[in-house]
């Protein structure tokens, strides 16, 4: 028979081959983990077809990936049974940076424990066993793991709506689950996986369940890469927004303002400077900023959809007998409101591009909440523009241009980008999904953006664009946003006048250039350790007299360098503290001023990260600075 290899490529394979029969055939059974038959991952046991397409799928790609780590989950976890046999196993998932397994036991494991269970996996590893797949009718599953007393896996089929339910065999080890998996045990290297951390875990996430105990791991296709992904975590650990936030007094949190933040002096710098650039950027591509409540009533968030689909996100306020109102978690509706004001649009006003740093809350669960990257709490620098159906391309466009613009200001380069259609809760009919999804499509090509598809992650009423930037650990971070949106603008009647008289429906696309102002912060914190560029440090300069009889010069200096953010310090204390003292703050550049320099009217500047003075001539440094401020 004949199958489709990767979709070109043709292939003649034996009847009833299966897929490792395929990859022994390519020379590729050291690396595929598993295939993808018609778009359907599977083991590489499936038995293939006459006309399949067929792609096999290695480690080395991110599907590939996930399924070693799943698979690892359950050498895991039968590693927990051989330990405490008693133990009740619950789920245990691949996750974006390794995989956990979540567990009932009456042991308490800790990171001292990880020893053990580790040396319980290679040998389980070494063993070779097979990952092997049946199929059971639901009432033998659950017949089977209650004589083995697992009660999670039986509450987990009672709630499968099938008849029959997926069982991977481990040698005498059987889970519940979908796969695929790797074919055997041996395809994990025993030096390249690690156990991670221990925490705590509700049964289903609910708090109202059984506590659960969770161990996390990570893997990797060689000891190599493992290394280097724990040399990343602990560069992480060092470069955390959250320690390095308070330590460099940027902001603070407590649990009076839970999901909240406090901006202190250096943090609320940062903060203006980066709504101070992008606002520069925003105007020079024809935006008007706006301000927009940030209490807005039921009768609003009804006609856009929020009250049915975003509701338990928002915090909804009932006075007396009012009608309730909602504090704003997006800030889309009161930009239609402002779009709606005045009078009427015509062809030739399109495209309106409104902007907003608007503040938004949105009920956020304890648990997700992470520094300032989640919050309940939020400023967004949203965007909306209400054009034709012919002017998407080119504001798609605009927009990618703008982010580009922004992203390497900041010191971001690599910038890829993900498509996200339709979800399953989403307002408007599949007929305007198809139009705005070929919309975006359509001008994500002619913007030539190479995109990925992120199935099911659209926005409840419109397509979307995600712009991921990776920062210097190699991290992808999203933060952009541009949304085609056909929904809002037919919900909230609002219209243009064509060309020939005619009243029509605008078009809306959502964007958004950085995101949430507070969550970029937290990532440039990271990705610059605290080290900011010049430019956007919240103190450029210090100027420090090395004695007091040259503090009158230090003074002198300072007023000369007021246009940077200088701070002076002429305290009776030695230079080299000093010097250390505002190098640990992470100040740019120290000017340090002494007899010498002030008999020669010149200034000695040490920067950030060097061992070296360089002598300056006064007269010159106002254009010294000024140059590395615009690096």
């Amino acid at each position: 028979m004949r199958v489709h290899l990767r979709g070109t490529e043709e292939l003649d394979v034996a009847d009833e081959g299966t897929a490792y029969d395929l990859a022994c055939q390519l020379g590729l059974l050291e690396k595929a983990m598993a295939v993808k038959v018609n778009g359907e991952l599977r083991d590489l046991s499936t038995v293939l077809s006459n006309n399949d397409h067929v792609t096999l799928i290695t480690a080395s790609e991110p599907d590939g990936l996930a399924i070693m780590r799943h698979s690892t989950a359950h050498i895991m976890a039968k590693a927990i049974l051989t330990i405490d046999p008693n133990a009740k196993l619950a789920i245990g998932p691949s996750i974006e940076a390794g995989f956990y397994y979540d567990f009932m036991s009456e042991r308490t494991f800790s990171v001292d424990d990880f020893a053990e269970i580790e040396r319980v996996m290679r040998d389980i590893m070494k063993q070779d066993l097979k990952f092997e797949r049946t199929e059971l009718h639901r009432n033998d599953a659950i017949r089977h793991f209650e004589q083995t007393d697992q009660p999670y896996k039986v509450e987990l089929i009672r709630s499968i709506d099938s008849e029959v339910v997926s069982i991977y065999g481990l040698g005498d080890f059987k889970d519940l689950c979908r796969g695929p998996h790797i074919p055997s045990t041996a395809y994990i290297a025993h030096d390249a996986f690690r156990l991670t951390a221990v925490a705590g875990a509700y049964w289903r996430g609910d708090s109202k369940n059984d506590t659960l105990q969770r161990i996390y791991g990570t893997v990797f296709q060689s000891k190599d890469e493992l290394m280097d992904y724990l040399t990343m975590v602990e560069e992480a650990k060092a470069r955390d927004h959250r320690r390095l936030g308070q330590d460099l007094q940027i902001f603070h949190m407590d649990d009076f303002a839970i999901g909240g933040v406090y901006w202190l002096k250096n943090g609320t710098i940062i903060f203006n400077l980066i709504k101070e650039y992008v606002s520069s950027v925003i105007r020079r591509h024809g935006y008007y900023l706006v301000q927009t409540p940030q209490l807005m009533s039921r009768s609003l968030w009804e006609i856009s959809g929020h009250w049915e689909k975003f509701r338990e996100n928002m915090f909804v306020i009932n006075q007396n007998d009012e009608t309730p109102t909602a504090i704003k978690p997006m800030n889309c509706p009161g930009h239609i409101v402002c779009y709606k004001t005045g009078a009427v649009k015509g062809h030739k006003d399109l495209p309106v591009r409104i902007a907003e740093f608007g503040l938004c809350h949105r009920n956020e669960s304890s648990g997700s909440m992470h520094g300032i990257m989640r919050l309940r709490a939020f400023v967004q620098d949203d965007g909306h523009i209400f054009c034709t159906s012919d002017q998407i391309v080119a504001e798609t466009i605009d927009v990618c241009a703008m982010i580009k613009e922004i992203y390497g200001r900041f010191g971001f380069h690599e910038i890829s980008v993900k498509f996200s259609n339709r979800p399953e809760r989403r307002v408007g009919s599949d007929e305007s999904w198809d139009i705005a999804e070929a919309s975006l499509m359509k001008a994500a090509d002619a913007a030539s953006l190479r995109y990925t598809i992120n199935k099911g992650e659209g926005a409840f009423y419109g397509p979307k664009l995600e712009f991921v930037l990776k920062d210097c650990l190699g991290r992808e971070w999203q933060c952009g946003t541009l949304q085609v949106d056909f929904n809002l603008p037919e919900r909230f009647a609002i219209s243009y006048v064509d060309s020939d008289g005619n009243r029509k429906t605008p078009v809306m696309l959502h964007r958004a250039l950085v995101g949430s102002i507070e969550r970029f912060i937290g990532i440039l914190i990271e990705h610059y350790a605290g080290k900011f560029p010049f430019w956007l440090a919240p103190v450029q300069i210090a100027v420090a007299s090395i004695t007091d009889e040259s503090a009158p010069y230090a003074r002198e200096v300072y007023e000369i360098l007021s246009d940077f953010r200088t701070e002076l310090d002429t305290e009776n204390e030695k230079i080299t503290y000093k010097i250390r003292k505002y190098f640990v703050q992470k100040v740019p550049a120290v000017v340090i001023v002494g007899k010498k320099e002030a008999e020669d009217r010149t200034i000695g500047v040490r920067l950030l990260g060097s061992k070296e003075t360089h002598q300056i001539q006064l007269d010159r440094a106002v254009s010294y600075f000024a140059a590395i401020r615009a690096e």
